[in-house]
């Protein structure tokens, strides 16, 4: 354990007017309160804050950000109180304890309505003072830098929420070093083996070619010293699971990858990043669609830099990134550069974003959404996805997330021009509303009066902001014709199991359902946004079976196909009843139903004549639609045959099952089970979910499995 002097000493190096006392202070009061406490692994548990705190000064951060570190499990996890430390440490830095704390306890990986909920309290904990998440992302890198003493179920669950939730934040905040080693420990634990293959591979590569990374530092040395840049050039192999994820995304083999090396040149100015980027391109072919320029447009968080990618030392795919020292500074410690000491006093560098600024940015939206679906999208969109810049005719420039449509464009330039869009022209070509947008496009949004959004549109739209102005549309202008067919469809499912749809029943239900009286909950039924069966199962769960809707023959489960045209559900991702679904066109097979998220529909984007809009039939369907299920189980007597019974249970049957993988504490197998819709699905994976020995649960999405 780092002692207490050699803590001082390491803050001291960039802060040597740092606070010695309250330091110490703090050191011996968090050693006092968990004075008998024990990590998994046997050593003493403030080992832990300890080690959390020596994170923070590679951050460079202030006295009060490490003080909380030292102290961020004591509300937690010993006799400690909030107004003990307010007493002993001040007001700022028990409120920063407080926030970690109240952080430590969120369960993000919950149900989606709890993990709105819980999310929207991290954003509220981040507004309020950012260097709680900056805590919180230390103790997560230090946990997962030991999690191998957990027990397996908890280095699965741990790892799946740093995967999913911890990693994409530091991503976001500009932390991507950060970024990188949580998703690589959480690989270790989530994918052993394709980490170790990968490794291997490595291994077998540098034999063969010998270690490239000297070598092409030395070339692009060379460039940069003929054209009299002055610059640092470091360079490495990228991480193992930052290559598997390409290999997945690119449907890739190991030795088809190219761009496996990432070199970064930090130069004096940024006249000097423009003449390196010449200098690279003259010696080097540029690899087409690869370049990204974010000095003139920077992300959110304060990153700068050029990025592109060449054809190196015997034509392998480099990626070099290329930026001033200061903007490096940003680049390694994102929004947290902020914060950082230097010589004891803040460093001011013109790049860093304020806190304030960044996170209200991110929040802005947040508080205006009263829907959690809707929610959970900003959140999602915000934290995982890259973003592409395109321009309008006059050259403004309008940042989307990646994969955002026309639409969305027109949304985000004024919600009146998305209402009248009729169409889109892309650099001057005319283009489907649901074309994608790539970096650097023009986009010329073309308008009519009396347009008005359509129903279609929610499939179409990426971003929140273009689905809550389309949806909140549609509520306005059909909303005295939806609340009509809702009350219908509601009094139809109440007299089917033998109820009348009173107003009381009626306002209970609205209640249950967090709905703002009956109205609002008849218009969400006519507008599909909520089904009849919900607001039955709000009052009477129990008669949930016997509120059966007509059954639909399998041959007629999916609307909107052409005449004695045959339809086949996509292996790819299986879609179920209760998805929204899109067909595709093959020659001389008919039709093939796809999920609209399904990743095999984007290599299809430019045949727009092969698409069909489908929609499945209202009813009941036959329980004859195959999903494959991943799951992780403990390999104990009797735990197989206990989830086989679980499924029988929900009424499915299980129509296929192999073991993919069998290791001495867990095995991994697919399940194919046989259900009727994805009501139907989650029932079943609700059920197998709360077994104690199932480790993880997931679709199987198999791209390889095109039809």
């Amino acid at each position: 354990m780092i002692d207490v002097e050699d803590l001082i000493e390491l803050v001291s190096t960039y802060n040597p007017n740092t606070n010695k006392a309250l330091i110490r202070s703090a050191y011996a009061y968090g050693l006092q309160m968990h004075e008998g406490q024990e990590r998994q692994s046997g050593e003493p548990y403030f080992s832990h804050p300890v080690e959390v705190a020596a994170l923070l000064t590679e951050q460079r951060l202030d006295d009060a950000t490490i003080v909380t570190a030292l102290l961020h499990d004591t509300i937690e996890d010993t006799k400690s109180t909030f107004s003990e430390i307010e007493k002993r440490f001040g007001h700022e830095i028990a409120d920063l304890v407080d926030g970690v704390t109240k952080l430590t306890n969120l369960q993000l990986s919950s149900s989606e309505a709890k993990q709105a909920e819980n999310f929207r309290k991290l954003f509220m904990a981040m507004s309020k003072d950012l260097r709680v998440i900056l805590v919180k992302l230390a103790d997560r890198l230090h946990n997962m830098r030991t999690i191998k003493h957990m027990r397996l179920e908890k280095q699965i669950q741990k790892s799946r929420e740093t995967m999913d939730i911890y990693a994409p934040l530091a991503g976001r905040m500009g932390m991507h070093w950060m970024r990188e080693e949580l998703e690589d420990l959480a690989f270790r634990v989530l994918n052993p083996d394709a980490r170790a293959s990968i490794i291997r591979r490595f291994i077998t590569l540098q034999k063969e070619t010998g270690n490239l990374v000297p070598a092409i530092t030395d070339d692009i040395r060379a460039v940069l010293g003929r054209a009299n840049v002055v610059a640092d050039v470091f360079g490495r192999a990228k991480k193992p699971y930052s290559i598997w994820r390409k290999m997945q995304d690119k449907k890739l083999g190991f030795s088809r990858m190219s761009d496996i090396y990432g070199f970064r040149v930090i130069v004096n100015s940024e006249e000097d990043c423009y003449l390196t980027l010449g200098a690279i391109h003259r010696r080097w072919k540029s690899v087409p669609g690869r370049f990204k320029d974010y000095i003139s447009q920077p992300k959110s968080n304060g990153y700068r830099s050029l990025h592109t990618t060449v054809s190196g030392r015997d034509g392998k795919r480099v990626e070099v990134q290329i930026r001033t020292r200061q903007m490096h500074e940003v680049a390694e410690a994102g929004v947290a550069a902020h914060w950082s000491y230097r010589d004891g006093e803040r460093v001011e560098n013109p790049f860093a974003v304020d806190p304030t600024t960044w996170i209200s940015s991110l929040t802005e939206r947040y508080d205006q959404s009263d829907d959690h679906d809707e929610f959970l999208e900003h959140v999602k969109l915000e934290m995982y996805s890259d973003q592409v810049f395109c321009f309008t005719p006059k050259g403004e420039v309008v940042k989307l997330p990646r994969g955002a449509t026309p639409l969305d464009f027109a949304f985000a330039i004024h919600t009146r021009i998305g209402h009248s869009c009729v169409g889109a022209k892309v650099d001057g070509l005319r283009v489907p509303l649901w074309t994608r947008l790539r970096n650097g496009q023009s986009v010329d949004i073309i308008t009519a009066e009396g347009q008005r959004p359509q129903m279609s549109w929610m499939d179409i739209a990426v971003t929140g902001r273009a689905k809550s102005a389309i949806r909140r549309s549609l509520r306005e202008e059909h909303r005295d014709r939806f609340i009509t067919l809702g009350r219908e469809l509601t009094r139809v499912a109440f007299e089917h199991i033998g109820k009348k749809a009173t107003d009381k029943a009626l306002g209970t239900a609205a209640k249950k359902l967090n709905l703002d009286g009956v109205s609002q909950l008849l218009e969400f039924v006519g507008s599909t946004e909520l089904s009849a069966r919900d607001v039955v199962m709000a009052i009477y769960p129990e008669l949930g079976d016997k509120q059966a809707d007509v059954d639909v023959a399998s041959e007629r489960s999916v609307v909107g196909l052409p005449k004695g045209v045959d339809v086949t559900r996509a292996l790819c991702c299986q879609p179920v009843p209760g998805e929204r679904i899109v067909g595709i066109k093959h020659r001389g097979s008919g039709v093939f139903v796809h999920a609209i998220a399904c990743d095999a529909l984007a290599e299809l984007e430019d045949e727009p004549d092969r698409w069909v809009d489908l929609h499945w039939h209202v009813g009941r369907h036959a329980a004859n639609n195959a999903v494959t299920l991943n799951i992780t189980i403990g390999n104990a007597f009797g735990v197989l045959g206990r989830i086989c019974t679980l499924i029988g249970e929900q009424k499915a049957n299980i129509s296929d099952l192999h073991f993919i993988d069998r290791k001495p504490d867990y095995f991994r197998i697919l399940i194919d089970v046989d259900v009727r819709d994805a009501e139907h699905l989650h029932a079943v994976m609700t059920a197998i979910e709360a077994d104690s020995d199932v480790a993880s649960l997931d679709r199987h999405r198999d791209l390889g499995r095109k039809p």
